[in-house]
Order: C-alpha cells, then sequence, then structure tokens
C-alpha cells in the first residue's frame, strides 16, 4: 500500500535520453588520495563509463519532487515492450558514480527497469547532489548521518513514481550496494505491498547497524521482526566487518522467523561488484564474484517475479 503522505508527490520530468557520456580516462590518472572527489572517482571508473556509453538500452536522467527536494535518478529501460517490474538500485556509501549506474544498467539487461537514485539529491553544497561534495569523505558523512525516516520517505518517493512508469507492472526489489546495502535492509520493513523482495550487497542488517545517526543505532534500534520479505544477502570473505557480524544477522533473522539467504564469496573483498569489473584490479577472485553474484541475482529475480 502506498504511504499516503508520498501520493500526489510525483512529477517525474525526464530530462533527456543520454546522448554522450564522458570521455574514459585511464583509472591511473586518478589522483592517488585519500579522500577523492567526485571527478577523481568517475576518473577511476572510466570503465564503467566505457560501458555505459556502449550500452544499448535507452537510458534517461530524471527528476522528481518530494517534500520539497528536487531528487535525481538515472532510470534505465530494458530491451522489451511489455510491462516488467522495476528494481531500485542504491549506491555507495560516496554517493552515485558511474560503477552504480553500470550495475543498474546490468540489471535492465536481466529484463526490468532500473531506477538509480541520487540519494544525496539536495545535501550537498547549495542543494546539489553528489557531484557538488567537496570530496567523498563530506558525502560519506551526510549520507550516514541522515535518520532512516529520511531515507525511507525519499525511497517511497521513488518507489511512488516507479509505479507510475509506462513500462511498470506495479512490483518492485531493491538492490542496495554497500550504504545502499544497510538501506535496503531497513526499508524490508516498511508496509509497501509492491516491495518483493531486498538484495543486500556487503552491507549489514539487525542486529548490527552501523550507519545512521548515532542515536538509531544499538542491538535493539533495528529488530528482525519488522522485516516482512526475503532478504538475500551477498558478501565477500575478506570483508571484515561484514564477517563479524553475519552470524548474529543469520540468528537474528532465523529467530525472527524471517527468510534471510546470505551468500559469501570465497576471497572477495569489499565493493566486488565495483572492484571486480575494474580492470586495474587482478584479484581473480573479485571478477569470479561479480560473475557468481550476477548470476544469482538474475535467478533471484526471476524467482521473485515469478
Amino acid at each position: 500500500m502506498k504511504s499516503p503522505l508520498h501520493r500526489g508527490l510525483i512529477a517525474a520530468a525526464a530530462v533527456g535520453i543520454s546522448a554522450s557520456l564522458a570521455c574514459a580516462q585511464s583509472p591511473t590518472e586518478a589522483p592517488n588520495r585519500p579522500n577523492p572527489t567526485w571527478t577523481d572517482m568517475q576518473r577511476m571508473q572510466s570503465w564503467a563509463t566505457t560501458k555505459l556509453a556502449q550500452s544499448p538500452r535507452r537510458q534517461a536522467w530524471v527528476t522528481i519532487q518530494q517534500g520539497g527536494r528536487t531528487l535525481k535518478g538515472w532510470v534505465d529501460f530494458p530491451s522489451v515492450r511489455r510491462k516488467v517490474p522495476v528494481v531500485l538500485v542504491l549506491h555507495e556509501v560516496f554517493g552515485l558514480t558511474d560503477s552504480t549506474r553500470n550495475t543498474a544498467d546490468e540489471i535492465a539487461a536481466m529484463g526490468y527497469v532500473a531506477i538509480t537514485p541520487d540519494m544525496l539529491s539536495g545535501f550537498g553544497p547549495n542543494g546539489g547532489d553528489t557531484a557538488s561534495f567537496e570530496n567523498s569523505r563530506a558525502a560519506s558523512q551526510t549520507l550516514t548521518g541522515l535518520p532512516d525516516d529520511a531515507v525511507n520517505a525519499e525511497l517511497d518517493a521513488w518507489a511512488d513514481y516507479a509505479d507510475h512508469l509506462r513500462q511498470s507492472d506495479g512490483r518492485l526489489a531493491i538492490v542496495g550496494l554497500s550504504w545502499g546495502g544497510g538501506a535496503a535492509f531497513r526499508d524490508a520493513a516498511t508496509a509497501r505491498t509492491d516491495l518483493k523482495a531486498v538484495f543486500v550487497f556487503y552491507d549489514v542488517g539487525p542486529p548490527a547497524q552501523t550507519q545512521g545517526p548515532a542515536d538509531q543505532r544499538g542491538p535493539d534500534a533495528f529488530p528482525a521482526s519488522r522485516i516482512r520479505l526475503p532478504v538475500y544477502g551477498f558478501y565477500g570473505s575478506k570483508d571484515t566487518r561484514v564477517m563479524q557480524s553475519l552470524e548474529a544477522m543469520r540468528q537474528a533473522m532465523q529467530a525472527a522467523g524471517k527468510r534471510y539467504e546470505p551468500v559469501v564469496y570465497e576471497g572477495a573483498d569489499h565493493a566486488f561488484m565495483r572492484v571486480g569489473e575494474d580492470p586495474s584490479n587482478h584479484d581473480p577472485a573479485d571478477a569470479t564474484a561479480v560473475r557468481a553474484a550476477r548470476v544469482r541475482l538474475q535467478r533471484l529475480l526471476r524467482q521473485t517475479f515469478k
């Protein structure tokens, strides 16, 4: 059921199909700095920019209105004419960059409409989005400081927008990467009937919570009993923070009678969906994890929407 608070707020305006993308640059050209700017990250992800430019699918930037803010997002349309489910793809903690848009395009290739919101829309300097922040640390601190209610309200607005798309069949799933994975885990507790499953990549759920304001954290901050739909986890064995919490997550979900199916990819790092596709990363475990996770995600999406 739709949230009454957000009904009637959606006024989507496509600002044009992407006709061209920035010229690709070698990842080695990006400065070696601990807190890269958005431009630095785009350079380091030039492989993703190139893939997006070569995609045969229709792609568009869109804006919607929510709570007095203008939200910006990227939409990938599958190469089919029938109505299909929509997948929200949530970015990592440093904001929306081309690697997340690349993941969304790969999901669109599976036959779904993929929407990638910029969850930092309106929170940057002068009301800007991810690209407006001074560096990745400033973006990360802003994003992790957002209360759950604000994040869920933004996801609700995008879900309402998804339902109004001509190609949407009214069903929804969320794929979350890193920070986006934690946000997806918590959004599994919402009352939306169109949300069918969430897919969490390398982030934690109950009882652990490492994101959001400090007063929202703690063992009782996000009880598993609130979750009402299947949660599927995708983790790298070298992701120490997640590995320390995984068994507690599994036990909490099991005790609450909730469906939680985590898979750990041996030897893979945190953010393997990004680093595993980066040509400058020569760790075969990350590339193997990307291929296996993509196959699993496609299978689970089919099961979810059958």
